[in-house]
C-alpha cells in the first residue's frame, strides 16, 4: 500500500523482493484509480547471459542520469560504522524509505 501510494498517477512498481515476506493484501482500489502498472521479477532463475544483458542495459540506460545528477537515490538515514547495529535495526523495522548508509 505503502508503493501504490507514493507511486504518480500512470507511475510503475516494480517488484523486485520482499522484506516482509510475500503476501500482503493490497489496495487495488489505488492501483486502479492512480491507473498503476505493477509487475515483478527476480534474478536469482535468470541465466548468466540473461543478468550480462541487464548490466549492460543499466550501463546504457541509467547510469549517465546518475552520473549527470538527473536521478539521485531517496537517501533515508546515515549511521557511522560503529553504529552499524542500529541500522541494521533501521533496515529489519522496514520503516525506512530509500537507502541506509554506514559512514566512517
Amino acid at each position: 500500500d505503502r508503493n501504490y501510494e507514493a507511486a504518480a498517477v500512470e507511475g510503475r512498481i516494480v517488484q523486485i523482493a520482499f522484506l516482509g515476506g510475500s503476501k500482503a493484501t493490497p489496495n487495488f482500489a489505488k492501483l486502479m484509480m492512480k491507473r498503476l502498472h505493477h509487475t515483478g521479477s527476480t534474478l536469482r532463475p535468470r541465466t548468466v547471459a540473461d543478468k550480462a544483458a541487464m548490466v549492460s542495459a543499466i550501463e546504457a540506460k541509467a547510469m549517465p542520469w546518475l552520473a549527470s545528477g538527473r536521478v539521485k537515490p531517496l537517501m533515508d538515514s546515515t549511521f557511522p560504522l560503529k553504529d552499524a547495529s542500529k541500522a541494521h535495526a533501521r533496515m529489519e523495522s522496514s520503516q525506512h524509505i530509500g537507502k541506509i548508509v554506514l559512514v566512517p
